[in-house]
This record gives structure tokens, sequence and C-alpha cells, in this order.
């Protein structure tokens, strides 16, 4: 487990590599910018041993620590400056061999100033990156201070051997995110790096670069013989840990929920039933004092949730509904807001007897991706002793075809007693969300109902692999799911219902049919659930995040594979409240 802790000044020491944050480069060069005093760097805490997933022993001034997620083995672009024969800036300093003498000044970016630290650098080293940043002969400098830019200096014989310098743009959570995730990434050969956190250096800039650390350093293998990570601590170095210890705390809390989301999504689904995922909930509910409550098949049956039923009914691991209950301890449910999250629990969907093609099912473990992030987003919200009542509902089934699947042509009587025609079994995402919706308004009373699922292809095809779809006709509450989403790192865009592509969902003998069709599948899977939501349409949004549920490579935070997409968003979101 990545070790990321912030330390007190005086309890540093020097060796290891040591990190310093650049701004982003001014437009133009000022002779203030060439005045500006130089960050300091700190060493790294001397550890005797370092014990994976704990702090050592032996760490002094440690205030705060956040043990994220296993780290990542993916790699980043770093620019590796080697210095020439003398240091660098001095004369003979070369770059790819050749001297930039001759570059066109007037087209020169200019250079990143390091960020002030509350300690002085070590005698020597202010004068080399002084020189080193500053060197008129490059055609470029070797570092602009962009979000997420990693610069090296490979220093050989000094103390510290090697500064990484890390941009950090504007200085924006958003950029300090960046900077932790690429910092991870540059520095994944070293056992440990120290980094001098700047002065004034705000407590969202703290939290954007301890989750960027933490999520970037996620790995999930079932190798039976896996290679540990290197990297194995980061040592944050300020004057006063206390003043960042609640960013720290909302950056582990919000860091863990999502990389239990990433780890039930990237589980393969010869472990992961509805069964299975419903027991690692309730184990990881349960230290955080969450009530927890499975329903099984029968009670299921006894309670009439004929889409749950439907769909799971094709397979020998049968549906469950999982439900979680957070409220802080000793006060009345009723002066809380009560906040119901709903999330798609498909734990693998062949499409059913309308299956789909080998290559669209590859992928079909990730069809519970909702499901995962309501739930890293309760235990989010119980690690931080959020202030409110959440409720999450999972309803769970395996999508499978078999002589007792549910078949094209059938009607499905939902929770409820609202009844779908069935033209595709492989529309089997809205089926079970529509038991869960009416349950959820019949039984909880929300003030606020959100709904996340995997549901349609075509979420990806209008909006990519980053932004989700929202959906709501409360536009204040639409907007705070939007700007929830950005502060957490996430993107969502907010997308129409349109009244006349309820045609679409029309059905002869049912009160709707389950497939609109390719045409706007995306708006008429919203129009098919939001009949569902009853009394709480006023106050309801559904969110389809089928493409952010997966990243086929790293980008940022994100490792390849699950992204736990939804957690941070709905957070962030319940912080607010």
């Amino acid at each position: 487990m990545l070790d990321v802790r912030l330390v007190a000044v005086a309890d540093h020491s020097a060796d290891t590599p040591v990190v310093l944050a650049l701004p982003t480069a001014p437009d133009e060069p000022t002779a203030e910018a060439a005045e500006t005093t130089r960050a300091g760097a700190s060493g790294a805490l001397t550890d005797a041993e370092i014990v994976e997933g704990a702090a050592p022993a032996d760490a002094p001034g440690a205030v705060a620590d956040v043990e994220g997620a296993p780290q990542s083995a993916g790699a980043h672009d770093v620019a590796d400056v080697q210095p020439g024969a003398g240091a660098p800036g001095a004369e003979g300093a070369a770059v790819d061999g050749a001297l930039a003498a001759d570059a066109d000044e007037d087209e020169r970016s200019a250079p990143a100033v390091l960020l002030d630290t509350p300690y002085a650098l070590p005698d020597g080293l202010a004068a080399t990156l002084d020189a080193w940043l500053g060197d008129e002969r490059r055609p470029e400098p070797p570092a602009k201070g962009k979000a997420g830019e990693v610069a090296t200096l490979p220093l050989p014989g000094g103390s510290p051997a090697v500064v990484l310098l890390v941009g950090t743009g504007e200085g924006a959570e958003k950029d300090w995110r960046k900077a932790g995730a690429a910092l991870v990434r540059a520095a994944s050969g070293d056992p440990e790096v120290v980094l001098a956190l700047p002065t004034d250096v705000t407590p969202d800039a703290v939290r954007g670069l301890f989750e960027g650390a933490l999520l970037a350093s996620y790995r999930f293998t079932l190798a039976s013989d896996p290679k540990p990570p290197t990297l194995r601590s980061i040592r944050v170095v300020t004057e006063d840990p206390g003043r960042f210890a609640d960013a720290v705390t909302r950056a582990r809390a919000v860091a863990n929920g999502t990389v239990f989301a990433r780890d039930l999504v990237n589980t393969p689904s010869n472990i992961k039933s509805p069964e299975w995922f419903a027991d690692q909930a309730t184990e990881s509910a349960a230290v955080l004092g969450i009530d927890v409550q499975v329903r099984d098949p029968e009670w299921l049956e006894a309670n009439k949730f004929g889409g749950v039923l439907a769909v799971g009914g094709g397979s020998t691991r049968g549906p469950r509904l999982l439900e979680l209950r957070w409220a802080p301890p000793g006060v009345e449910l009723h002066t809380l807001r009560h906040v119901v999250l709903v999330g798609k629990g498909i734990t693998f969907d062949t499409g059913g007897i309308s299956i789909k093609p080998a290559q669209g099912m590859q992928m079909m473990k990730k069809d519970m991706g909702g499901g995962a992030a309501v739930v890293g987003a309760v235990l989010a919200a119980a690690a931080q002793e959020l202030a409110l009542r959440v409720t999450v509902l999972v309803p769970l089934a395996e999508n499978m075809p078999s002589g007792t699947a549910y078949r094209p042509g059938d009607v499905v009587r939902h929770y409820g007693g609202r009844t779908s025609e069935i033209f595709s079994t492989d529309a089997e995402g809205r089926m079970v969300l529509g038991d869960a919706l009416a349950y959820a308004v019949a039984t909880l009373q929300p003030d606020v109902l959100i709904d996340l699922a995997t549901l349609t292809g075509g979420q990806s095809v209008a909006l990519g692999k980053r932004t989700a779809a929202l959906f709501s006709e409360d536009d204040d509450l639409a907007k705070a799911l939007s700007d929830a989403a950005e502060q957490a790192g996430e993107r969502v865009w907010q997308m129409p219902l349109p009244e006349d592509y309820l045609e679409q969902i029309d059905s002869d003998v049912a009160d709707a049919n389950n497939s609109g069709g390719r045409g706007a599948q995306t708006a008429t899977a919203a129009l098919f659930l939001r009949p569902f939501t009853g009394a709480a349409r006023d106050r309801w949004v559904h969110i389809d995040m089928s493409g952010p549920a997966w990243s086929d490579g790293p980008n940022d935070e994100l490792t390849k594979g699950a992204t736990g997409w939804g957690a941070r968003t709905l957070a962030r979101y319940l912080e607010s409240l």
C-alpha cells in the first residue's frame, strides 16, 4: 500500500529524491519572476524499515496518514534532463548533445519558477536550479510548470541525488491532482520521495495532491507471483501539518471508496456473483458503522421484484438486493436530509437470449460499475462521518441465457405494478433499476434520488470516455451534481428528456417496451426509468456512465481498467449538503 504522509518541517532529513513544485510559467518573463525567492527542499524521513500499508514505527512528526490504493505499475512521460560535463547551466551544458544558442528568443517560452517552501535548499542547489531553468541557450525551458508535467534533474554524487520538478499549473485542486498522479508515475523506480509543500498552498490543493497520488498508485492483479511496486512512501513536508488534516482525511476517504469500487469492477465474473458482491460490501460497510441488509431471491419473489427476478432468472447464481444505510449515530433520522443512491448491479451481462457478440461481451464484468460507485460513495460518506442520511440500493443479477431465462416478448411486472414488454433481454439494466427506484420511492421517502448505471453504448458514442450523461428535470440539482463532478475530477453533461421520444418505448400490451431502439438510446433509457420515480420525479437524477467506467490506459489519476467513476462525484455532492 502506498503510504502518503504529512510531515512537519522539523522532522525531515536528507538523501532520497526531492520533489519541488512549479506553477505555470508566466506569459512573459519579468524582473519580478527572475528575483522570486526559490523554493526550499526537504530530504526524506529515514526509515530503517517500511511496513507495507502502515507508517514506519520510527517515523516522527506524522500528523495525518493516508494509506491509499495499491500502487500503479504504469509509466508516465517524464523529461529526463542529463547535465553536461559541468553543473546544469554551466559552460558546456548540452541538450541532446548540441547547444541551442541560436534559438529565436522572441518565440521561446518563459521558464517556470519554483514555489516558495518554508526551508532553504541545500548549499549550491538553488544556483544549480536557477541556471538550469533559466538557461537561454535551450530552444525551450526544461520545465514550464504545466499541471502534471515532470522534469527530472539527476545530481550524481549530490544530496539529494535527484530533484523532480512537478508542474502544478495554476495551482487549482485539479492541477495538484494531476501533479500527484504524475509524481507517482515519475518516481515509480524509487522506494521513497519527499515533496516540499509550497508555503501558500491551499487545503484544496493538498486534497488534490493526495487524491492524485493515491488513485494513480492503484494496481489490480490476480497473478500468481505479482511484482511488488518499488515506490512505497511519499513524505509531504509542510510547516503546519494540522492545517491540512481535514483535507487529507477527505482525500483518504474518497480515494479508499473509489479504490473499493475499482476492485469490485476489476474482479472477474467467475468470482463476482451477486452474492459475492453483497458479501464484499457487507464486510467493508460493517467497519464504518453502516447498516446492511441483503435480500435473497425468496424475499424478492415475495415482494414482487419482477424486473430483478426476470434478469437473474437465467443464472444458477441467484439475484440479490443490497441495501446499505448510513446516518451518524445518535441523531434523529427525521432531522437529516435523506439521499438515496441506486446503482445498477449486473455482475455479468451476456445479453441473455438477445445475446451479445463475443467482442461486445468481453468487458461485461464492468456492468455493475454503477453499483460499485454508489457503494464506494457511501463508504466515503461514513468515513467522513457526514451529517446526513444516505441509503444505497444495488439490485444485483447475472444476465445469462438458459432454459429459465426471460425472453423477448415476455411481459414483466415490476415492484409497484408497472409492466414492461421485453423487446430485448440485453436491455436488462433498466429492468433491475426500475424495481429499485420504485421501491426507494415507496419505502424510503428520499429527499434526493440519484441512480448510476453503465446503461447504454449510446452514452459513449455521444460523450466519449471521460464525460457521463446526466438527465434530470431539476436544473438546480443537475447543476449541483455537475459542480460536484467538476470538483472531483470527473465530468457530466446534462442531456434532454424529449417527450416526443416516448413513442419509441410504446407497447401494445404493457406500460412500455424495454428497448427504444438504437436512435437516442441513452435518452429513451432515461425516459423508461422516469415513471418509476413517481412522486420523486422532481428530485431525481439519472447518470449513464458506461464509457467513463473503464479506462484503456493510464490517464492522470486513472489507471488502466476500472475507474470507479461516480464514487468521487457522489462523495463531493454528499459533502456539499
